[in-house]
């Protein structure tokens, strides 16, 4: 199991985001004789207004006590975005030990059951795949379109579908994301930011832990610290059955269960896309348990060439 040491966490996100800070970014000369990448640490000291003792014990990792005007003032100098600055806030109550106490706690997923509203209210959802998911990228509740779109993800039947795992470890995922590599990007950075947010779960570390262990691409990513916010936009698939697609999503948080976000995709009206979801309606409709399981050529639903 790999487990989450705070002070460790918090040293190599603060060295690499410095590392990203090119000295001309805050005015500053950037000299011949440099010997780290980005800023040096007497420079985002001077930047934040602390000394450049306080600020070497923050980088090492000893956060616990720092103010919140001591945080904004590192966020400002360090040019964090809004992701970054809420994982740095989130490492800071991991480091004084408030963290449960801050954030409402979290419930396993595997005993975590969908209240029956909630079925509905994904059941109600036709025109586009409808999820729920964790920080960890387990899908723990989907509607019927949903569960189609992610077919490949839902095909082992040994391990409770995960979008991380699917993304690293199974050769399918590199044709279902056309563009793989910024999917990857943005599964490892909220698996990261969850890791900030809830340093205690043991079930995020043994999914670190056996991704750290069976991808480099994986381990590659979960070095660079890179968190994420994902709330809205859109992206392309390719799905083994209709073929290439262009979705809209919305990511909601869940008000009445914290640390579940609700994700719906959507297609723009009219195009090509939105027929695909129909089409793929239709094809989940008919190969559905209760339907006939009539061969996929025979329905003229068959997969569609790449």
């Amino acid at each position: 199991m790999v487990c989450v040491d705070n002070r460790q966490e918090v040293r190599e996100f603060l060295v690499s985001r410095r590392a990203k800070i090119s000295p001309d970014q805050v005015g500053l000369p950037a000299g011949r004789h440099r010997r780290v990448p980005g800023l040096r640490r007497g420079e985002v000291a001077a930047l934040a207004g602390v000394s450049v003792e306080y600020y070497s014990k923050l980088e090492r990792g000893a956060l616990a006590g720092a103010s919140a005007s001591v945080l904004d003032a590192l966020a400002r100098a360090l040019q964090l975005d809004e992701a970054e600055r809420a994982h740095l806030l989130d490492l800071a109550r991991a480091a004084d030990g408030t963290s449960a106490l801050a954030r409402p706690r979290r419930r396993r997923s595997r005993q975590w059951v969908p209240h029956r509203s909630l079925r509905w209210v994904l059941d109600a959802i036709t025109a586009g795949p409808a999820f729920v998911r964790n920080g960890r990228l387990d899908l723990l509740a989907s509607n019927q379109l949903a569960r189609a779109f992610y077919s490949d993800v839902h095909a082992s039947p040994s391990q409770p579908p995960n979008l991380a795992r699917f993304q690293f470890l199974d050769p399918a995922a590199r044709r279902f994301y056309p563009d793989w590599d910024l999917f990857a990007d943005i599964s490892v950075a909220i698996i990261r930011t969850e890791a900030g947010r809830n340093p205690h779960d043991k079930e995020l570390h043994d999914l670190v832990g056996e991704l750290s262990t069976r991808s480099e691409e994986f381990r590659t990513r979960w070095a660079a610290h890179d968190v994420r916010q994902h709330g809205t936009g859109s992206k392309a698939f390719h799905h083994p059955v209709v073929g290439d697609l262009t979705l809209a999503y919305e990511g909601l948080e869940m008000a009445a269960e914290p640390g579940l976000t609700l994700t719906i995709y959507t297609a723009e009206p009219g195009s090509p896309s939105e027929d695909a979801l129909r089409l793929l309606a239709s094809w989940e409709t008919s190969h559905s348990p209760a339907a006939t399981r009539s061969d996929p050529a025979a329905t003229g639903l068959g997969p569609v060439a790449p």
